[in-house]
């Protein structure tokens, strides 16, 4: 069992940046490809970014292209999203994952493991 846990959300006014951060506890996460996720209000959970494992090859949904950077630290056991010139539509709870066989995929239910989540709101 993996438990993967975020950090680093909070509130940003727009045109601003966060980085988020996803750890496992006890756990090195270069055997899994890593996404994040995200979820607004009232909508369905979301592809934002894909990463596979030796970091070599990253994925991310059209629209986030050119503002978003996901990265991983294997020997940190850390995956990161950058976030920068943040939209109010950017308010969402933010999901790290883990796919524990296979390349990044976009849909959540290819993967084994999810964080607990982290809430980002950007004001405008």
């Amino acid at each position: 069992q993996v438990q993967l846990v975020e950090s680093g959300g909070g509130l940003a006014q727009a045109g601003g940046s966060l980085r988020l951060s996803c750890s496992a506890s006890g756990r090195t996460l270069s055997s899994y490809a890593m996404a994040w996720f995200r979820q607004a209000p009232g909508k369905e959970r979301e592809f934002v970014a894909g990463i596979s494992r030796s970091g070599s090859s990253t994925y991310y949904a059209d629209s986030l292209k050119g503002r978003f950077t996901i990265s991983r630290d294997n020997a940190k056991i850390a995956l990161y999203l950058q976030m920068n010139s943040l939209k109010p539509e950017d308010t969402a709870v933010y999901y790290c994952a883990a796919k524990i066989s296979g390349g990044v995929y976009s849909t959540d239910t290819a993967y084994n493991y999810w964080g607990q989540g982290t809430q980002v709101t950007v004001s405008s």
